[in-house]
């Protein structure tokens, strides 16, 4: 059986290393509600989503040369804006990188000792989709995005369908 090349979402030619902004969402295997539910158009973490949170802000401490802004774990995927503020200090895909497997093994390590809901193969995506930030207007309109991702949850298209 021959398989086609999955093609990159990655913007050709550029480098994922540079100084600058990046928005980020990195999403569940086949979408499962891992990380909590959103409930009166808050979100309301599960455990597993707790520690979604504590290694998403831990991203600063591992790469000095990476700053957060406005993140949300949401049931079955995250949203963040991550800024580079270095170029060449780290790639996103080294971060990312890092970030999945720190994730994957904790909640892994979660199923067997806490009784946390088992994932079926992995528990990410295979990729991630980023988009570069071009602007303040461009930030300002993903922040606000981001924020307001848990009352927009009734129609978030990340909510069931598989990308």
């Amino acid at each position: 059986m021959e398989y086609r090349a999955r093609k990159s979402p990655r913007l050709q030619g550029y480098d994922y290393s540079q100084q600058g902004a990046y928005f980020v969402t990195i999403c569940v295997q086949r979408r499962r509600w891992l990380f909590g539910n959103v409930m009166d158009d808050q979100m309301h973490l599960s455990p597993a989503g707790e520690m979604i949170v504590r290694y998403w802000e831990r991203v600063i401490e591992q790469f000095a040369a990476v700053a957060l802004d406005a993140f949300v774990v949401m049931p079955n995927h995250l949203h963040g804006i991550l800024l580079l503020e270095a170029d060449r200090a780290i790639s996103i895909a080294e971060l990312m990188q890092w970030f999945k497997i720190s994730t994957t093994n904790t909640y892994s390590r979660a199923v067997r000792e806490e009784g946390w809901t088992p994932f079926e193969g992995k528990l990410w995506q295979r990729s991630y989709h980023d988009h570069i930030i071009r602007d303040e207007t461009d930030l300002n309109r993903i922040r606000e995005y981001v924020l307001y991702n848990p009352a927009r949850w009734q129609d978030d298209r990340l909510r069931d369908a598989e990308w």
